[in-house]
């Protein structure tokens, strides 16, 4: 069974700073591609990050410079670090997983919320 397990949300005020964290089992976590995704209510789910198992980064261009996506196949685990958050990354965030035709798998979000 596939899990994909966010955690690291929080409320946070404008320029603050939150790394989120996505714990996956019952995947070959080396071989997928490994991304963030973020939602909010009314709203389509739009891409934040994504990381290929080479390790390879592309990012939205609304985070670039601030966001930065890495992962650890020892722990099973992706990461994304936010720093100079703004009201605007208010989301619930993803994760998801996908390898080929495989997936995607996503996980159950976890919420940020950039607010004075």
């Amino acid at each position: 069974q596939v899990q994909l397990v966010e955690s690291g949300g929080g409320y946070v005020q404008p320029g603050g700073s939150l790394t989120l964290s996505c714990a996956a089992s019952g995947i070959t976590f080396r071989l997928y591609a490994m991304g963030w995704y973020r939602q909010v209510p009314g709203n389509e789910r739009e891409l934040v990050a994504t990381i290929t198992a080479g390790r390879s980064g592309e990012y939205a261009d609304s985070v670039k410079g601030r966001f930065t996506i890495s992962r650890d196949n020892a722990k099973n685990t992706v990461y994304l670090e936010m720093k100079s958050l703004k009201p605007d990354d208010t989301a619930v965030y993803y994760c998801r997983a996908t390898l080929g035709q495989i997936g995607p798998y996503w996980g159950q979000g976890t919420q940020v919320t950039v607010s004075s």
